[in-house]
């Protein structure tokens, strides 16, 4: 029996639990990935390094992710993809608790590398299944809500993250996160359904998906873009703490208040990608410049870093549907494929942003990388305005 007719026979509801449940996951993952960013002063304290070094927490995972993501998918590309996001995610669960009781930094960045294998393997299988778990008429509702669990993780796990720490301590943050995962693997064995491969993606198709001049754009704005990113993010909890002068309370309220933002940008994105992409892309680059080039300037005080903030998640928060929107189009023969590429080049650029903003923190200063990194969203909006028109 197709999937198409096991798709039409079950309830909706269903289906729509089985997405709620991918959701979750990536939700999971997303916030074991970038938790450290709201407890980067305090790992660095623990383990007695500094903060650039510790940043190493939040590089590691991107690199395995870049690379994991068509390893794993390649590799497994005829195993059911339901037994793949299982595994995956039991995967994830031990690295949270390897994290939460690493009596080494070492240890500690072994437990980043389960999570970047975790993040490469099932952000690439589970963002693009929604066409076989709802009725057509819904699969881009179904995919907008899966994406939201990337801003999701900053508006409810990164703060709920942060504040679990401060009060009981960084590792029982991680604690908490291997029973997130846990929850999610009793689900995804609960209310997942078998999922057989069924476009099997290979070698010769991420070829010739990378060769099209669409890919190639969307290749070089989300570098950019994340880039300017993750290299100024990284270290926005030390920026708060050092130069605006927050308290840990008062940080994880800003943190909030920029994934509350997140969030809306990632639904108002969802609408303006599909009438002006490039445009609508673009604006996100130009807003996250505007954001961290404004920091050092107007976020020495609390309202001013809050506004920021508040400005920077809404950028932020499309960043993730233009891209993918972006590779989607470039390739709608081959939708995990382009999945694949979107993921590796988005963690890839996430881990080489956070590698360079922890140089440039460690022989500058925090509020220099805010600088560098408007620079590089001004030179993704430009690039994209310049090469897009013809994409």
């Amino acid at each position: 029996m197709s999937t198409a007719v096991l798709t039409r026979s079950r309830p909706p509801i269903v289906g729509w639990l089985a997405v709620t449940t991918l959701t979750l996951g990536i939700f999971a993952i997303v916030t074991s990935e970038i938790l450290p960013i709201g407890l980067l002063t305090t790992i660095a304290a623990d383990f007695g390094v500094s903060e650039g070094t510790a940043g190493l927490t939040m590089t590691l995972p991107g690199v395995v992710a870049a690379v994991a993501a068509p390893a794993v998918t390649l590799a497994t590309a005829r195993l059911d993809r339901r037994v793949m996001l299982c595994a995956l995610m039991v995967v994830l669960a031990l690295a949270d608790v390897l994290a939460a009781v690493a009596s080494a930094y070492w240890v500690m960045l072994v437990s980043r590398v389960l999570v970047g294998l975790t993040i490469g393997g099932f952000w690439s299988i589970g963002a693009g299944l929604a066409a076989r778990l709802v009725p057509a008429r819904s699969v881009g509702t179904a995919t907008a809500l899966i994406f939201s669990a990337v801003p999701l993780g900053s508006v409810l796990g990164v703060p709920a993250g942060t504040l679990i720490g401060h009060v009981a301590g960084w590792r029982t943050a991680f604690v908490a996160l291997a029973v997130l995962s846990a929850v999610v693997l009793a689900a995804l064995l609960v209310l997942v359904p078998p999922l057989p491969a069924r476009q099997v993606t290979s070698a010769r198709v991420l070829r010739d998906l990378l060769r099209g001049r669409g890919t190639r754009v969307a290749l070089l704005a989300t570098a950019l873009v994340v880039l300017a990113h993750f290299g100024t993010y990284t270290y926005v909890t030390p920026f708060l703490e050092q130069v605006t002068g927050l308290d840990p309370a008062s940080v994880s309220a800003a943190l909030l208040a920029y994934g509350v933002a997140g969030i809306a940008g990632n639904f108002v994105a969802g609408r303006a990608v599909a009438v002006a992409p490039r445009g609508t892309f673009a604006a996100a680059g130009c807003l996250i410049a505007a954001a961290t080039l404004l920091l050092p300037v107007a976020g020495t005080r609390a309202g001013g870093a809050f506004a920021l903030l508040v400005l920077w998640g809404l950028a932020y928060g499309a960043v993730p549907v233009c891209s993918q929107a972006w590779f989607a189009r470039a390739a709608p023969h081959a939708p995990e494929a382009a999945t694949v590429v979107f993921t590796s080049s988005f963690q890839a650029t996430f881990a080489l942003g956070a590698l360079l903003g922890g140089v440039v923190v460690d022989a500058v200063s925090v509020s220099a990388v805010m600088v560098c990194g408007a620079l590089a969203a001004l030179l993704m909006a430009a690039s994209l305005g310049r090469l897009g028109r013809s994409g």
